[in-house]
């Protein structure tokens, strides 16, 4: 028996190390790894929002102008994608993303310096309760956010179409977005952030993108003044084919918008690509009817713009709302940019050109207070309770957020402003803006 047994323990021995796990395995599987569905799906989201500037935006504004600006609109959204890539890389994405205060990023992330890009990484220390961990590389979440970067400020150019200088136009964007948009970026998004702390709920850019270039886009308009002949000239869009599909290669960027904005390909991503859906046609219904009302007839460029104004409102809403929520949202949106886009500029006197504000400032405020209404737990977790939950002080919240990032934005828009047109001058000149800036700034024109 003592043979067998000496015979016996060795043997097993063996059996056991040759099936054994290698050193170290069972430690692997707690080490996070990237996620390839959600990384596939943010590269995806990554390239649709592109796609909502150029050619979207651009065909969008494009279509709105006069003939002899036509060139010089949709110039505008291609060079500033172009510069804004380049500063955010340098520079923007550390001042939005980097640690940092609660209200500055700090440059440690200059060039995307230090970046691990063989795993997922945490926005925040880690340290944070509210650090977030995504499961796909860094780059991918700097290009994501890049994009968002570029259309904010492209969106403010419909403000002034018609009239600024192309070299004050760059100037005043690429020094906005590192001066304004990425601050806010920081407040809102980065768990150091304190607007993020004070619980202010913006899923896709509400705040960060709608109001900051809404407002930003009124201040522009009523610095650089009137264009010349409004109102009593009457200001007729070139092509609103172009600005149909402009509006709907929006319409579908906006999916890489708010579903992107999940960070995975995941349950949340589908609500919000529902609701983006649901909000963008009631609003569109909804702008359409009552401008059928109203005026008698229903336009092409009105039922395109409440799309676009739904769209702008469950922005913030979209990760936090279900589809009844996205419904009334979408509904109340389309009415209320229809008045600030008609009536409101009139009311007050400003000449925003495109109606940058009417729809994206007045929508991007309808969209942030509803999200405070309609956010559902079990939509958004624990941590977005709206009022239809109970908890009315998230209503409160909400409204914090917006005034800190008009306060911001008006401010700072109007200083930069006024600094660029001492030194550069921000308008055109007369015979310039009669003329066209077609030809004048670019020496090209549409035949």
């Amino acid at each position: 028996m003592s043979r067998l047994f000496a015979f016996a323990v060795p043997l097993l021995a063996a059996i056991l190390g040759a099936v054994a796990l290698p050193a170290g395995a069972l430690a692997q599987t707690d080490v996070p790894k990237i996620d390839t569905g959600d990384t596939a799906w943010m590269l995806t989201s990554t390239a649709l929002v592109l796609l909502m500037t150029i050619p979207g935006l651009a065909l969008f504004y494009g279509g709105m102008v006069r003939k002899m600006n036509l060139l010089a609109t949709v110039m505008q959204s291609f060079a500033i994608t172009c510069l804004v890539a380049v500063l955010w890389v340098v520079v923007g994405y550390s001042i939005a993303f980097g640690n940092g205060n609660a209200y500055f990023g700090d440059l440690s992330k200059v060039l995307m310096a230090g970046t691990d890009m063989s795993g997922p990484f945490t926005l925040g220390t880690g340290m944070e309760a509210g650090s977030v961990a995504f499961t796909i590389p860094e780059s991918v979440f700097m290009m994501f956010q890049m994009t968002f970067a570029i259309i904010t400020p492209a969106l403010i150019t419909g403000a002034f179409a018609d009239r600024m200088k192309f070299s004050a136009m760059l100037v005043f964007s690429g020094l906005w977005s590192l001066l304004v948009y990425s601050p806010i970026a920081h407040w809102v998004w980065h768990p150091n952030g304190f607007l993020f702390a004070a619980g202010v709920l913006d899923f896709a850019g509400g705040t960060v993108v709608h109001i900051n270039a809404g407002v930003a886009g009124l201040v522009a308009a009523l610095v650089v003044g009137k264009r010349r002949g409004y109102p009593s000239e009457h200001f007729v869009p070139n092509n609103l084919v172009l600005s149909l599909i402009g509006a709907s290669l929006l319409w579908v960027g906006w999916f890489g918008f708010n579903a992107g904005s999940a960070g995975a390909a995941n349950g949340r991503a589908g609500f919000a690509m529902a609701a983006t859906m649901v909000a963008a046609a009631a609003a569109a219904l909804s702008w359409m009817i009552v401008e059928w009302i109203a005026k008698g007839k229903p336009s092409v460029l009105g039922i395109i713009s409440g799309a676009i104004g739904g769209l702008v409102a469950i922005t913030p809403a979209s990760g936090y709302v279900d589809v009844a929520g996205a419904l009334i949202i979408g509904l109340v949106a389309g009415i209320v940019c229809f008045w600030g886009a008609t009536s409101l500029k009139y009311l007050i006197g400003y000449d925003d050109s495109l109606d940058a504000f009417g729809v994206h400032g007045i929508g991007g405020i309808v969209g942030a207070v509803l999200t405070g209404v309609f956010a559902r737990a079990a939509i958004g977790g624990s941590a977005a309770v709206g009022l239809i939950e109970g908890n009315a002080g998230q209503v409160w919240v909400q409204l914090v957020g917006i005034g800190y990032t008009i306060a911001w934005t008006a401010v700072a828009s109007f200083i930069l402003l006024k600094v660029i047109d001492v030194v550069i001058g921000l308008r055109v000149t007369e015979d310039v803006e009669r003329e066209g800036l077609d030809l004048a700034l670019h020496g090209e024109a549409v035949h």
